[in-house]
């Protein structure tokens, strides 16, 4: 792999049909994307919908080394979600598959294709305890140290499967 590879957080979750299945092959295909290597993977989580309805969601986060800059790999996530039937009727729909950007090393990017660190991930339960299991140190870009938001989202109940 190349020197030039970066960090990329990945938040996973989906909440029809067989969401766990299509998680669980979601993260497979993380482990063969190109320029990548799946560094590390949360427990599966459920969480019900925010902003949403639908069932609830099982949900995930990954870590991976990638040279692919950041609209590569967010190209590359929109084309795995399609795979697996991801439609967008409308915002916050319930969902096959979402794949998302949250963080992608340092950087602190906005424009209208992505925007990192994600902007809602510190108000949610579902993407901050999977990624502190895989790094209790985590800091998130501009925030500071993940943990530090635990408090804020404990009344989002969420459960590990």
């Amino acid at each position: 792999m190349a020197s030039s590879s970066t960090q990329a957080w990945i938040g996973i979750g989906g909440n029809l049909g067989d969401a766990r299945a299509t998680v669980e092959e979601a993260i497979a295909h993380l482990a063969r994307l190109p320029q990548s290597q799946l560094l590390g993977t949360s427990s599966l989580y459920r969480t019900a919908p925010i902003d949403s309805s639908g069932d609830d969601y099982v949900n995930a986060v990954a870590l991976v080394s990638t040279s692919l800059t950041a609209l590569e790999l967010l190209h590359a996530l929109q084309a795995i979600e399609r795979q697996h039937g991801r439609e967008r009727p409308y915002r916050n729909a319930p969902r096959t598959l979402d794949l998302d950007v949250l963080m992608y090393g340092e950087a602190v990017l906005e424009d209208e294709e992505l925007i990192v660190p994600h902007p809602r991930m510190a108000q949610r339960a579902f993407v901050l305890v999977p990624m502190l299991e895989i790094d209790a140190q985590v800091q998130i870009p501009g925030l500071g140290a993940a943990r530090d938001y635990l408090d804020a989202i404990s009344d989002q109940p969420i459960s590990r499967l």
